[in-house]
């Protein structure tokens, strides 16, 4: 099976059919010699984790414009940053891109390493970040495998075993067909096979330029591939989120603590998210009305139910944790924040 597949159909479909995406360079620039931006790769491959490439490119356009290099992100405040990543979740990644941006100023002048190891060094970078960096800024031949590449290893070499069970075995066929040449190129072929021909639901078998090589087409299982473990059934946790709204227009909000979910973000005072709802303290003394109805928002590992408290109060509360209500931008919330919000703008 190894000897019949190879990475020239593969490259010569991907010369004809790459996907446009703003941090890539295309194939036919990449032959001319314009090579990519590594901070312009880096930046895309931290948005993408565990999120979308058509929720991503707004938020990758808007970072570049605001920040067009790593010596300029670097520089940024952390509470622009943590705005500007609003709504994009997983806030982890946000906080880790500051201080990888500065590791990079700091300890490489501004470059970033181009080898796999030293990249992996980095905050916030992992096997797959690294691999995806050096292949498609640096043309190495490292083996990049994400959920698209995984999909296309199961379904050509026809394998059942589940995933998470199968992923060493998935990444060890990956690996077995990273070509030498092109390695960039073929990085991304394998991904934009995955995203545009071999999706998950109802594969477009007969245009893939693996078609005649594909072991679950001819075994027709293409479509049951990759098999995985079936999933837990996630809990549900309670809470209640406290707006309180000044007479003035200003808003109490407090930042979350760097750990945790939405950790360094802006949010509404609020309890504990737990399992039972409890009767929290509010974060000041107010005459508190409870909002008709509940936000529902669901995490990776949780569905949330809140409800929602809201109290107005005088101009003299000068809690200086009160927003003024020309520095308000409900846009720099996170999405559940902003569903809290959008709840108590409909009601008041």
């Amino acid at each position: 099976m190894h000897d019949l597949v190879n990475s020239t159909e593969l490259l010569k479909w991907y010369d004809g059919h790459a996907r446009e995406l703003p941090w890539r360079v295309s194939p036919s620039a990449r032959a001319a010699g314009l090579l990519p931006d590594p901070y312009r790769i880096w930046l895309s491959e931290i948005m993408l984790q565990q999120t979308t490439v058509a929720a991503v490119k707004a938020y990758f356009l808007k970072f570049t414009a605001l920040w067009p290099t790593v010596v300029d992100l670097a520089a940024a405040e952390d509470a622009d940053v943590m705005a500007a990543w609003a709504g994009l979740g997983y806030y982890a990644r946000a906080r880790n891109l500051l201080k990888c941006a500065r590791v990079i100023v700091a300890e490489h002048d501004g470059k970033f390493p181009t080898d796999r190891a030293a990249l992996q060094n980095l905050p916030g970078i992992g096997p797959y970040t690294s691999a995806a960096i050096a292949a498609i800024a640096f043309d190495h031949a490292e083996t990049v495998v994400d959920g698209n590449v995984e999909r296309v290893m199961a379904r050509l070499f026809d394998l059942h075993v589940p995933l998470p069970n199968s992923k060493g075995a998935l990444t060890s066929l990956a690996a077995s067909l990273t070509p030498q040449t092109r390695p960039g190129d073929y990085a991304q072929a394998v991904m934009d096979l995955g995203a545009t021909i071999c999706t998950p639901k109802s594969p477009r078998c007969d245009l893939c330029p693996w078609h005649s090589i594909c072991a679950a087409r001819k075994a027709g299982t293409a479509a049951d591939l990759p098999r995985k473990l079936p999933k837990l059934k996630k809990p549900t946790r309670f809470g209640t989120a406290y707006v309180a709204l000044r007479s003035d227009g200003a808003v109490l909000l407090e930042r979350r603590p760097e750990r945790g979910l939405l950790g360094g973000m802006l949010g509404w005072p609020g309890s504990e998210w737990s399992e039972t709802l409890t009767d929290p303290i509010p974060p000041i003394q107010a005459n508190w009305v409870e909002v008709p109805g509940e936000v529902r928002h669901t995490f990776t590992h949780f569905h949330l139910r809140l409800r929602v408290m809201v109290a107005e109060v005088e101009a003299h509360q000068t809690n200086q944790t009160f927003i003024a209500a020309q520095d308000f931008r409900p846009a720099d919330l996170p999405t559940v924040m902003r569903k809290i919000w959008s709840m108590v703008a409909a009601e008041t």
